[in-house]
């Protein structure tokens, strides 16, 4: 509830011309590249972003946080605000997300799933299929794969899948996280086929990210949301991994 204050207090020093976009963070990287093309043509418009798993950014929209825009991991969360009429029209599919094995510990992935049983991997992280769409991906991945119920003990969760990230590349032996997170410039000492491979999409249902305008929102949020199906959008997101 402390955060949703805040929140509200610092939208008051945010001008007429600013938007705050929930971005879910798989796309945490991929906005930043997003924003810098949409200010080529909109320079007058701040664009502020609050990063987080799909789940709690949601809940803060229902609690009333300044959100102009979801940008979803699913389409479950769009949908479902889109019900409750929070939203200004319906949902629309952005990209289309996919799953990756990372390891930075030098192990061999290349059977993929498999590779998960190897004794010497004693922890796996994985993001919370409570929160986080990814999360809902990576269990239906492996409990297709028959490795679920046999891995399950060496899982560690994140909230989302960004922090998920995080504890692959601190505390876990692997993880599983989004591919369109491995494609930023930070990741790029990272190469696939060595420290990442793609996770068999016949194993997990196609990961349709969506995003919705939230009730109230600003003409100039309307630019942005228009921006987001754009030519230059969908170029920049493919070059971030996603299917568009």
């Amino acid at each position: 509830m402390k955060s949703i204050v805040l929140i509200l207090l610092l939208t008051i020093f945010i001008s007429a011309k600013s938007i705050n976009i929930a971005v879910a963070a798989n796309v945490s990287y991929a906005i930043e590249d997003l924003i810098k093309s949409f200010k080529k043509s909109h320079s007058d418009i701040d664009v502020q972003t609050t990063v987080g798993s799909s789940g709690k950014l949601t809940a803060q929209i229902r609690a009333g946080a300044p959100y102009s825009i979801l940008i979803s991991a699913n389409m479950a969360y769009p949908k479902a605000l889109f019900k409750e009429g929070l939203t200004k029209d319906k949902p629309k599919v952005y990209a289309k997300g996919s799953l990756a094995l990372l390891t930075t510990r030098g192990f061999d992935i290349e059977s993929g799933l498999k590779s998960l049983t190897n004794s010497k991997i004693e922890k796996i992280a994985i993001a919370n299929d409570k929160t986080a769409p990814y999360g809902v991906a990576a269990k239906e991945a492996l409990e297709n794969a028959k490795l679920y119920n046999r891995l399950k003990a060496k899982f560690i969760y994140g909230e989302s899948v960004g922090q998920t990230l995080l504890y692959t590349l601190n505390a876990a032996d692997a993880g599983l996280v989004a591919k369109s997170l491995l494609y930023s410039p930070k990741m790029a000492k990272y190469k696939e086929g060595r420290d990442w491979i793609s996770v068999d999409k016949s194993l997990y249902t196609p990961i349709e990210q969506g995003a919705v305008l939230i009730k109230g929102a600003s003409s100039d949020a309307n630019e942005f949301y228009n921006f987001l199906f754009s030519k230059e959008a969908k170029k920049i997101l493919k070059a971030f991994g996603y299917g568009v």
